[in-house]
């Protein structure tokens, strides 16, 4: 059973389409006693930082999180749910994030508009992996595939080795996808990345952490 959070700010039609597209089955979960029994977990979601981790907060579903992370139950998180597992982001201030992964989140650079870059950064784009070393399980189909972005800020881990992939928007430089242990994240859609997407999705269902 995958558990699918629902904290009022993701497409989770989509991604609950993809994820039974792909054999999973799935509960929509918005309450903390609801994560006891999935083997594992998926935080979409679109919007303000800030918001979504007042909305996980009020429902008591970031330390129902941690929990169910810290135990070892495989996550993956998608765009804005990639963003939240960082220390803090700068979206319309400063704000806290799980602190799952060390790092903070920042907007692109301010020149990028008036360089002909237009924000947000939305659209196909690279997965571009570290050289001499094997892709991430749940990210090994994506290999020379493109995947459908949409977010005007990005994650900076304080561990490098937390970026488990990268995508150049311009000349900037930014990580595509970030984990560690039993945490996948990407910046992507995969339910918006047609086959590559479903494949990726199909993957995390594998994997074993």
């Amino acid at each position: 059973m995958i558990g699918l959070i629902n904290y009022g700010m993701g497409n989770m039609h989509s991604i609950a389409k993809a994820l039974v597209r792909v054999g999973g089955n799935v509960r929509l979960v918005e309450k903390p006693d609801e994560l006891k029994d999935v083997s594992r977990i998926v935080l979409p979601g679109v919007g303000a930082f800030r918001d979504c981790v007042g909305a996980l907060q009020t429902n008591g579903l970031d330390e129902a999180l941690k929990d169910e992370i810290g135990k070892g139950t495989p996550f993956l998180g998608i765009c804005l749910g990639m963003q939240v597992l960082m220390s803090a982001s700068f979206e319309f201030g400063r704000y806290q994030g799980l602190g799952l992964i060390p790092g903070v989140v920042k907007p692109f650079p301010d020149d990028f508009p008036s360089r002909g870059l237009k924000i947000p950064h939305m659209g196909w784009n690279d997965v571009t992996f570290s050289s001499g070393a094997s892709p991430h399980p749940v990210l090994a189909p994506l290999a020379e595939q493109q995947v459908y972005y949409v977010h005007s800020y990005v994650c900076i881990p304080d561990n490098p080795e937390h970026i488990l992939a990268a995508c150049n928007y311009g000349d900037y430089p930014f990580a595509s996808c970030i984990g560690r242990d039993n945490i996948v994240a990407t910046q992507f859609h995969p339910e918006k990345s047609q086959r590559a997407g479903l494949a990726m999705l199909e993957a995390f269902l594998k994997w074993k952490p």
